[in-house]
């Protein structure tokens, strides 16, 4: 087996914040999608001076493959679900037990808005360049359906930042996001957390932390 390509999300976020860098951004903001993609956007909100911001998208995983995305539902009014048409017809998903199962999720994702938001709103992002970051995709539903939401506020463009994913589920992104950033595209492409020595999972109470250290950057930018 091949040696990870990332020592952890911290040394992923670094290395997309130089390719990131580089690039002409309008008044940029970063998004992440939590729980993963925070510590990876913290690195890059920090090279690029741009406020850190969360959008949140849960994942409603097939019934005995949690990992296998049949769905993802996305903040905001209604908790908008996307559905990975291919995925409930290939395992004869009933429509009766995939509106269960997102359920279950629409409920994780009001517990998470009250745990990381603290009273703030969903980020504005009309007329910005918006930067969205996960710490890698498999299917690319979530991210998929972040971008899919984002791209309702009009921003002036939209970009698609991750360690690491297979090229077809890259491919599928690049037709809603403008740009794709992609560190690696290994192929065969098993999992995610392959590509990291430390892929632990992450709590609450490190979103948290990392959201109040990135505030308090921002703050101090702007003083």
């Amino acid at each position: 087996m091949r040696a990870p390509l990332f020592e952890n999300r911290e040394q992923a976020g670094r290395e997309l914040a130089e390719r990131l860098a580089g690039m002409a951004l309008t008044d940029p903001l970063v998004v992440a999608l939590p729980r993963g993609g925070v510590p990876v956007a913290y690195e890059i909100a920090k090279k690029l001076g741009a406020p850190l911001e969360l959008i949140l998208v849960r994942k409603v995983g097939a019934p005995g493959q949690r990992e296998l995305a049949m769905a993802a539902i996305v903040e905001g009014a209604g908790s908008e679900m996307v559905v990975n048409q291919e995925v409930v017809d290939a395992l004869g998903v009933s429509e009766r037990a995939l509106n269960a199962a997102a359920d279950a999720e629409r409920r994780e994702l009001k517990r998470r808005l009250e745990a990381y938001r603290a009273g703030r709103g969903s980020p504005q992002v009309k007329g910005r360049d918006v930067v969205v970051v996960d710490d890698g995709v498999a299917t690319g539903a979530s991210l998929m359906a972040a971008l899919k939401a984002l791209r309702k506020g009009n921003p002036k463009r939209l970009i698609a930042a991750l360690p690491v994913g297979p090229a077809d589920s890259i491919e599928a992104l690049g037709r809603i996001a403008d740009e794709v950033v992609c560190l690696a595209r290994p192929e065969p492409f098993y999992a995610i957390g392959l590509h990291f020595a430390d892929f632990h999972q992450l709590d609450d109470g490190e979103v948290t932390r990392i959201l109040a250290q990135a505030r308090g950057l921002s703050d101090w930018s702007s003083a």
